[in-house]
């Protein structure tokens, strides 16, 4: 019996991590796209995709068919959506995202939508229930979202003299 519960378990261990050699690159991508870090400095988006994989493993043995992906993907968004949602001050003043983000002038839930909607194909319906808000909120997101995207703000130009000195 003990050698039957090792063999389970050796089993699992090798099937989870033959998941996240495959399944780890995508959401540390998907992740690092939400909080809008740079690729090569990500704590954050580490941080999401660890808490998602440790979720996924603890549920392992009840996904029952069900894919690994969705279910840590579901955990990576909703986790950032409730720090989105709940922490406005702090949060968001903390992920600010990288300069250079083409997802820079976007809000966390703006960006979270999509990230959800675009880059991992979900249709609004899901988006709309993993997030627990009206379908047409979500549309509205995407919308003003692509739009950002596609048509960013215009930056302030530096002053002359500023450009000058910035040269020297």
């Amino acid at each position: 019996m003990r050698e039957r519960h090792a063999s389970q378990g050796a089993r699992r261990a090798r099937d989870f991590e033959s998941f996240v050699a495959g399944a780890g690159g995508r959401l540390l991508h998907t992740a690092t796209l939400l909080t809008g870090e740079a690729p090569h400095d990500n704590p954050r988006a580490r941080r999401l995709v660890t808490l998602a994989l440790a979720h996924t493993y603890a549920s392992w043995d009840r996904l029952r068919g069900e894919d690994p992906y969705d279910r840590a993907r579901e955990y990576l968004a909703t986790r950032f959506a409730r720090g989105a949602w709940h922490h406005h001050g702090g949060l968001l003043s903390r992920t600010r995202p990288h300069p250079d983000s083409a997802l820079a002038d976007l809000g966390p839930h703006e960006r979270l939508v999509l990230v959800l909607r675009l880059f991992e194909g979900i249709g609004e319906e899901q988006v709309s229930a993993l997030l627990g808000m009206p379908q047409e909120r979500v549309h509205a997101l995407c919308d003003r979202a692509t739009a950002t995207v596609l048509h960013p703000p215009r930056r302030a130009a530096r002053p002359v003299a500023e450009a000058g000195v910035a040269a020297s």
